[in-house]
């Protein structure tokens, strides 16, 4: 457990380099960009088992991710437990009847049609594994000291960046879930007060007859997302 009495800054030789030739660089990136436009939130998934080992790759990834003085402000509960997936599913099912009933407005709704959402989350269930992302608002120490953690949601917004990624690389498929609220988890997932649910991945093999929607492969270009400033 982290104690901040036992922190002080030494510096430690660079002890990985992955640098490649300057000339490899492009095609590398390149390589690595067509693999990760194959990734796709599905909604379909296939009972199919995936080890316990492969989950736990894919989360040691997302722990590795930088953060805030690095303070790692995360946790990751794994579930494959079919009773407490149900559980999930007829808590959040309740939570989205509730957006789609009016609680999320009519513009927010006109925004989700060309996705095809709804409140039935048959996923939450038949997924294989499902994994809930809780920031901690805060840290406690060894000695049991309450202690302030920096940039939470940008640090967890990294680590589940890394997570996805990593999900994909294992040949796998996941869906990004937010149910709004989801005070219902962290008593579901027996985790302190300090942390808070902020994503539910659903992850597993995709169904033989997956879909997305054709709204999804619609993504803004290079030259809408990028600026350069040259001097």
């Amino acid at each position: 457990m982290y104690s901040k009495d036992d922190v002080e800054y030494r510096p430690l030789p660079l002890p990985d380099r992955v640098q490649v030739p300057p000339e490899a660089s492009l095609a590398q990136v390149r390589a690595f960009r067509d693999y990760m436009k194959k990734r796709h939130s599905v909604r379909h998934f296939a009972p199919t088992p995936v080890a316990e080992e492969v989950i736990a790759a894919c989360i040691e990834t997302a722990a590795s991710a930088p953060s805030g003085a690095n303070h790692q402000p995360w946790h990751f509960t794994a579930i494959a437990d079919p009773a407490l997936k149900s559980r999930i599913r007829a808590a959040a099912e309740a939570e989205e009847r509730a957006f789609y009933d009016g609680g999320a407005g009519d513009e927010w709704l006109r925004a989700l049609e060309p996705i095809g959402t709804g409140a039935d989350k048959p996923h939450l269930e038949i997924a294989p594994w499902l994994i809930v992302v809780f920031a901690q608002r805060w840290g406690v120490t060894a000695e049991g000291v309450r202690y302030k953690h920096y940039y939470v949601p940008e640090s967890v917004g990294i680590a589940t960046g890394m997570l996805i990624a990593a999900i994909h690389h294992a040949g796998l498929v996941c869906l990004e879930h937010t149910p709004n609220p989801m005070k219902f988890l962290p008593e579901l997932c027996h985790r302190p007060a300090e942390e808070k649910a902020v994503m539910i991945l659903p992850v597993g093999y995709p169904a033989d007859a997956a879909t997305v929607p054709a709204a999804a492969k619609l993504k803004k270009s290079c030259a809408q997302v990028m600026s350069v400033l040259k001097a």
